[in-house]
C-alpha cells in the first residue's frame, strides 16, 4: 500500500495505511521488528531500529516521546543489549499483541494480552524497579486486589440498582488505567447478574510522566 500510494503521489497516507493494516496505527518502515535481529554491529541495529521507530504513524510516535524511549536508545547500544531486547520481543514464546497465537490445529497456543494484563505487567515492572532502588512502589501505583477491593465497595452496596443505561467512570489520577478496567469489569458482571444491559464509558488523565500524560477515552 505505502508503494502505491507513493507512486500515486499522494503525501497524507496515515488513514490509507492503517486501513491497510486494520489497526488505529501502522508503520510504513521497510522493516519488521524481527527483520531486526540479525545486524552485525549496534550501530548498524541503532540505525534500522530509529528507521523502524520513524516509521509509525503521529499517534505512536506521541506515545514514544511521552515516554522518551528515543533516551533510552543509546543506553541499550552502550549496554549491548539492544539486540538482546528486541529479540525478547519478537520471540515466538511471548504474544505482546491483541490476538491470540494459534497451534497447527487452531488451538490457542499463546493467549490474548489485554489492556488489563499489559497494565499488571507493568506495574509489576514498575514494583521491581523501585524495589531495586529502595523506593516506595506504592507512590506508583495501586496493587490489583486492593483496586478490586475499592470496586466492590463501590458497586455492591448499589448492585440493586443499576439499570439499562450508559455509565461513565472518571479516575483524575489514572497511571495504568488499572482502577478503570477493574471498575469496568466488575460493573459489568454485577449487570450481567441482574440481567441489564450497560455500556460504559471510560476516562482517565495523569500528569506524571512516568505514566502518561493523557489517556484517550475509551
Amino acid at each position: 500500500m505505502k508503494e502505491q500510494l507513493n507512486a500515486a503521489g499522494i503525501i497524507n497516507q496515515t488513514e490509507a495505511l492503517c486501513n491497510a493494516a486494520k489497526q488505529t496505527f501502522c508503520n510504513a518502515s521497510q522493516f519488521r521488528l524481527k527483520d531486526l535481529t540479525n545486524r552485525a554491529s549496534q550501530q548498524k541495529l541503532k540505525s534500522d531500529f530509529i528507521e523502524y521507530l520513524d516509521g509509525f504513524s503521529t499517534n505512536v510516535q506521541g506515545i514514544l516521546e511521552k515516554f522518551k524511549f528515543r533516551v533510552q536508545i543509546d543506553t541499550m547500544v552502550d549496554a549491548d543489549i539492544l539486540g538482546a531486547v528486541i529479540e525478547k520481543f519478537v520471540s515466538p514464546t511471548v504474544n505482546l499483541s491483541p490476538y491470540p497465537v494459534l497451534d497447527d490445529i487452531g488451538g490457542i497456543r499463546l493467549p490474548v494480552l489485554d489492556n488489563h494484563t499489559m497494565g499488571v505487567i507493568f506495574e509489576e515492572l514498575i514494583r521491581r524497579f523501585n524495589e531495586e532502588n529502595n523506593e516506595e512502589a506504592g507512590e506508583h501505583f495501586t496493587p490489583r486486589d486492593v483496586v478490586e477491593l475499592m470496586a466492590d465497595l463501590i458497586f455492591l452496596p448499589i448492585a440493586d440498582r443499576i439499570k439499562d443505561s450508559t455509565y461513565s467512570c472518571y479516575d483524575g489520577a489514572c497511571g495504568t488505567g488499572g482502577m478503570l478496567t477493574v471498575s469496568q469489569d466488575r460493573l459489568l458482571e454485577l449487570a450481567e447478574q441482574s440481567g441489564k444491559a450497560v455500556s460504559i464509558h471510560m476516562f482517565g488523565q495523569e500528569i506524571k510522566a512516568k505514566n502518561t500524560q493523557r489517556l484517550p477515552t475509551l
